[in-house]
């Protein structure tokens, strides 16, 4: 019988009780499914359910446990995805009623490797329209925070963070270009992590931009997000961008010190434009580092101010590159702020792009020089905590319309960086507002050296409870 917070146990820690016979797949995947009853009428977490397929993963699940071919910790476990990724039977809208009928034939690559390891699929969760971040009209109703429903999950991967915060779910994917599985992450009190550039197959997944895209895991703890990763990751021919050779030992690398560490305190993420609750938290999660071994000082990357404009010329010419045919056959169809930055990006000359990218180049090559000085970077993940979802106003001047541009992305600037720089980094829960909301602590790792990110992240969350903490619902 399965206990009454069994749904917000870790990943870890139900595979446990799974392999031990003492928690059900089948009881834990009707649990989730009733809480998604229960719950999502407010949330609005999920895009689709598959409430039949995911019972009868679950039964195959028991069964294959029962007669002694377990999988290892995902089997049995119930996860979902974010609605980029081709889930069989599913439809793969990107969030948009342009491909509201697009019905996926088959698995995503890193969705085939989940199921391969035993894990269920409850369905696919909500995102901003081809996850560009400032969708106005959702394709089923606006994404609700379980911390407070008058505030945003964050976005793009607003479903994949609310569900697991909500606990309508053990795990989810989620996708990252520049901040989109860290930022909801903050501000939902979950671990989230944008995997090197590389390390997973995109084969199956809605692009934002080809040259950042990549998705991630999201979870209640490192472990989990190892666990998840260690199924994920490695070379997939359906996908030129992935690199060969062996897979890290995510899961066995975690539990090792981090006496010596060099960390960096990164000055733009650590500035008089973090809210005090949040740098506050963060300046005790950099002392939780200490206290554990690592050596600390301060660091700067000064071009990182310049961070949102490059973001902005490269993906959204990326984007409308992608989706220039529906975006000539059906306009109408866009959200309004998509159609919008869609053909700001198609109107780009091709000279400014060009310069964008080397921009871009510059901009990761600063980012990954600092890891000749120290091996993980630091700094609130946000701002501050999730803020109230605004009510959609109507733009009166050009003044007013650059500045929601570039405030649009002025907040995940830093976050940014380190896509373009492909490296790991993630966000995790360092503490709260004094009304109750999660902050989040951010941390990056030179590319490919996920496994001692995961390490830290690991060492933190042993020393700390930030993370086992979930909103009452």
């Amino acid at each position: 019988m399965a206990e009454p917070q069994v749904e917000f146990l870790t990943i870890a820690e139900q595979g446990r009780l799974i392999q031990e016979g003492a928690l059900s797949p089948l009881e834990l995947t009707q649990r989730y499914l009733d809480r998604i009853d229960q719950l999502d009428g407010k949330l609005h977490a999920f895009n689709t359910v598959l409430r039949d397929q995911a019972l009868a993963a679950a039964e195959r699940a028991e069964q294959e446990i029962a007669s002694g071919r377990y999988r290892g910790p995902l089997h049995g476990i119930p996860i979902a995805v974010k609605d980029q990724m081709d889930l069989a039977e599913a439809p793969n809208t990107g969030g948009s009623r342009v491909y509201r009928d697009n019905l996926a034939t088959g698995d995503a690559t890193i969705v085939a490797r989940l199921k391969e390891a035993g894990a269920v699929f409850l369905g696919t969760l909500a995102t901003h329209e081809f996850h560009m971040g400032t969708t106005q009209r959702f394709l089923t109703e606006t994404p609700r925070n379980p911390w407070g429903l008058d505030r945003t999950p964050g976005g793009s991967s607003a479903g994949s963070a609310s569900s697991v915060a909500a606990g309508l779910c053990s795990g989810s994917l989620g996708g990252d270009t520049g901040g989109s599985i860290r930022g909801p992450a903050s501000f939902c009190g979950l671990t989230g992590l944008r995997p090197s550039w590389s390390l997973l197959s995109r084969h199956g997944i809605f692009s934002l931009a080809w040259s950042m895209d990549t998705a991630g895991p999201m979870a209640r703890s490192a472990e989990d997000v190892a666990i998840m990763l260690q199924a994920m990751a490695g070379y997939d021919y359906k996908d030129p961008t992935t690199a060969p050779g062996p897979v890290p030992d995510f899961l066995g690398e975690l539990d090792g010190s981090i006496q010596g560490l060099r960390v960096g305190v990164l000055e733009q993420m650590m500035d008089d434009s973090i809210e005090g609750s949040a740098k506050e938290a963060a300046d005790q999660a950099v002392q939780v580092l200490k206290e554990q071994g690592a050596r600390v000082e301060h660091v700067s990357i000064p071009i990182l101010k310049e961070t949102r404009h490059v973001h902005t010329a490269v993906v959204d010419a990326e984007a409308a590159s992608y989706h220039r045919k529906a975006l000539r056959g059906r306009y109408q169809d866009f959200d309004y702020n998509t159609r919008v930055r869609l053909m700001v990006g198609a109107a780009l000359p091709a000279g400014l792009h060009t310069l964008a990218l080397r921009a871009k180049a510059l901009v990761g090559q600063s980012v990954i020089d600092l890891f000749d000085k120290v091996d993980i970077v630091v700094g609130a993940t946000n701002r501050g905590p999730a803020p109230v979802i605004p009510r959609p106003e109507i733009i009166q001047s050009k003044a007013e319309a650059a500045d929601r541009l570039w405030s649009a992305t002025r907040g995940g600037g830093a976050t940014t960086a380190f896509s373009m720089a492909g490296a790991s980094a993630i966000s995790i829960p360092c503490g709260y507002t004094p009304e109750g909301l999660p902050l989040g602590f951010h941390l990056a790792a030179r590319p490919m050296d996920d496994a001692r990110l995961l390490r830290v992240c690991h060492a933190f969350q042993q020393a700390t409870a930030w993370h086992t903490r979930h909103p009452d619902l």
